[in-house]
């Protein structure tokens, strides 16, 4: 059997038995925080950060012949955590109520695994979506319209066959070459399970007649539109799986393969998304990942979090989202650092650091001399999704958006 290694998103470190190899992949790829235990041959220290799900990671010629399965633990409830992905990528979608199908599983991978062919075969319940491809191609009869300049470059006057251009109604179409791309990620993922597994085959069946995408190019872009209406949460799920992906290969002949969430850019667009929703009906706005610059040569790019905006496009306050470990000293004091500079080039007189709950307290500080108040909000994501939501849009009245409660 393949040797599992169980460890618990921002746990104590860990010594296991492991091939050198094993260990300085996992810490050259940041998978987990790997180091050789200084006191016990061929053992290692790991001690996982804020990526959970799983990796196998398999080393031709080495050890015991088989490859190693790391498997981190998240410490918020699985539905919980498929709850924030879900919100941050479609928030009017099924997401909202926390109500997503996980089946019984309670790990990682094994839950968005069942939860994409869940949702795949909802989309494809009637039938592969069809729409308009554009197509070129040489030919031996016309259809479409002749491409008349690669018709004199590439034939040099001769009749056949022709250079077109036409648009194919077909079903090999961007939504269903994503689905495809992310069903086929999951079957070569360690620790799918066989019914799952089972399962996932039969979509990929059914999407056998669209064209399997080159690994390593940009996705397909799609609109939604009133006719995939029924396909859009397959396909956010969808973009889950792929954007989340590990590297396939490292150095040295190793193959790294996996599934990794991490937790800190899953904590930052729940937040700055639900804080985005939170001013809808009102006359404000919310920049995500805006771009400013700290001095007067436009050198010091920044980019907080989130910023929001006045009826006359003035910035009146900025959030940054800050997903920590629990730590006795409470809140680093470089994020406060951070948020003053954001303060001080936007001109603003408060700033707020939004965490996910730890052991320091809600807190506001101000700065000597310029008086820039600066918040520090927490966030218990233990909460239900109604109530958390709620917290959300109690965080934005205290930044100064006046929404009715």
């Amino acid at each position: 059997m393949t040797p599992v290694i169980e460890l618990v998103e921002h746990a104590p470190a860990t010594g296991h038995v492991l091939p050198d190899a094993v260990g300085r992949a996992l810490a050259a790829a940041r998978i987990v925080d790997a180091t050789p235990d200084p006191y016990t041959p061929d053992r290692w220290l790991l001690r996982a950060g804020s990526k959970v799900g799983a990796v196998s990671v398999d080393v031709p010629g080495g050890g015991s012949g088989l490859p190693v399965t790391v498997r981190v633990t998240p410490k918020v409830p699985v539905a919980r955590l498929f709850f924030l992905l879900g919100y941050s990528l479609d928030p009017k979608g099924p997401w909202r109520d926390g109500e997503v199908d996980a089946g019984e599983h309670r790990e990682v991978l094994p839950a968005l695994a069942h939860a994409v062919e869940r949702q795949v075969d909802r989309a494809l319940r009637q039938g592969p979506l069809q729409g308009y491809r554009a197509t070129e191609e040489s030919a031996l009869v016309v259809r479409g319209r002749i491409r008349e300049a690669d018709q004199i470059r590439r034939r040099f006057g001769a009749v056949l066959p022709v250079e077109v251009a036409y648009d194919e109604f077909t079903t090999d179409i961007a939504e269903n070459r994503i689905l495809r791309a992310a069903v086929e990620r999951l079957l070569r993922l360690p620790g799918v399970p066989r019914e799952v597994r089972r399962r996932l085959l039969h979509q990929r069946a059914r999407l056998a007649d669209t064209t399997p995408l080159v690994p390593g190019q940009p996705l397909p872009s799609w609109r939604p539109s009133r006719l995939n209406t029924r396909y859009q949460p397959a396909l956010h799920l969808a973009r889950a799986v792929l954007d989340g992906s590990s590297p396939e290969h490292a150095p040295g002949g190793l193959r790294i393969d996996g599934f990794l969430f991490d937790m800190n850019r899953l904590f930052e667009d729940f937040v700055t998304v639900a804080l985005r929703e939170a001013l809808r009906g009102s006359d404000l706005a919310g920049a995500l990942q805006d771009p400013h610059h700290l001095d007067e040569e436009d050198a010091i790019r920044m980019k907080p979090d989130f910023v929001l905006y006045g009826p006359d496009g003035t910035p009146r306050a900025v959030a940054d989202a800050k997903y920590k470990a629990e730590k006795r000293e409470g809140y680093p004091g470089a994020d406060l650092y951070q948020m003053l500079a954001y303060c001080t080039a936007l001109g603003l007189p408060e700033g707020h650091l939004v965490y996910a709950k730890g052991n320091a307290p809600h807190a506001a500080h101000r700065v000597r001399h310029v008086g820039i108040v600066l918040h520090q909000h927490a966030l218990d994501l233990d909460r239900e999704p109604a109530a958390l939501l709620a917290d959300i849009a109690a965080l934005s009245r205290h930044m100064g958006a006046d929404l009715p409660v």
